[in-house]
């Protein structure tokens, strides 16, 4: 195991989610991640005797719900960390965790470079970045969002809440991404154009000139000008119909840190000064809609605005 690798799974283990001696934690990952989750593991154990891994082949698809056993263990461990291939971010053996008193950190599509670069990070000032964007937003009915390459977007929030990313997961029943850093609600509805011209799946990092473009229309995406992301789309729908095409979430980057796109979503969405948007699934972060995808898109050089007023974005 690399040192950079360790390093990491201690900031994860010991920074994030303070894990202190007697405790008892679960490591989830799958085949194709088993060198984090065995770093995890080892952070763990170098903490708690009260240690497991489990592993099972990648999912297909982001959003399968993980086996009984797997969903099980999650729920009755003090803490649990999921780097896989796949998010488990939106699934209900992960809501059902927290629910239980469980505290996590999912790392959906984490790759070795990622979580090396992305847990290289004071997250005590990410939680004072995001404790700063919920100032300006929280209290807000309307956003909206422009920016250079086409997006002209407006949310409705009703009476969804925002939530922050921290990575600081301390307390019972607490969820973080990691790599973390963002502010995210899961709107009531929404109306407009966003047009996707940072990352996506399954594209990864767009090319210069390439952008992806989405129409929205009451609460719903009813058009996707990319073959491959609106293939995805199509084939959620054939199983859910319309909660796959759900405008699902707004989520503004909060990351100081992450200085430049890389093409990963998961560490690409926290950038700091960057909006993404996402389709599909939000059940597990405020909204209503159940659905077997959820599809982050990065929007770059995004201006913002709560009730009209012009927010100030953090900047790397």
């Amino acid at each position: 195991m690399s040192a950079d690798l360790a390093e990491a799974a201690e900031t994860a283990v010991e920074q994030c989610l303070n894990v202190a001696a007697g405790e008892s934690v679960v490591v989830v990952t799958d085949d194709s991640r088993e060198a984090i989750g065995e770093a995890l593991y080892a952070a763990a154990t170098a903490v708690t005797n009260d240690a497991t891994i489990l592993r099972y082949p990648p999912a297909e698809q982001h959003g399968t719900e993980p086996s009984a056993p797997v969903a099980a263990a999650m729920a009755e461990s003090d803490a649990f960390l999921a780097p896989t291939a796949k998010s488990l971010s939106h699934t209900r053996a992960r809501g059902a965790a927290c629910e239980a008193g469980s505290r996590g950190a999912t790392l959906p599509g984490i790759t070795e470079d990622v979580f090396t670069t992305g847990l290289d990070a004071d997250y005590a000032a990410i939680d004072a970045a995001c404790d700063e964007m919920m100032e300006r937003v929280g209290d807000a009915s309307e956003i909206r969002v422009t920016a250079p390459a086409g997006t002209d977007i407006t949310v409705q929030i009703g009476d969804r809440e925002w939530l922050a990313d921290t990575g600081m997961v301390r307390d019972p029943g607490d969820f973080s991404n990691l790599p973390a850093g963002e502010v995210f609600v899961a709107p009531e509805t929404t109306s407009g154009t966003f047009v996707v011209d940072g990352t996506m799946m399954p594209h990864g990092l767009l090319d210069p000139d390439q952008t992806l473009r989405f129409e929205v229309d009451d609460g719903l995406v009813t058009a996707i000008d990319d073959d491959a992301v609106r293939a995805d789309v199509e084939a959620a729908a054939e199983l859910v119909g319309d909660a796959a095409r759900n405008l699902a979430e707004l989520g503004i980057g909060t990351n100081v840190g992450v200085e430049q796109l890389v093409g990963s979503v998961l560490l690409d969405e926290k950038a700091a000064g960057t909006v993404h948007i996402a389709i599909g699934d939000n059940a597990g972060i405020g909204g209503d809609t159940d659905a077997p995808i959820h599809l982050d898109g990065i929007i770059r050089n995004p201006t913002v605005y709560a009730d009209g007023d012009e927010v100030e974005l953090p900047t790397a």
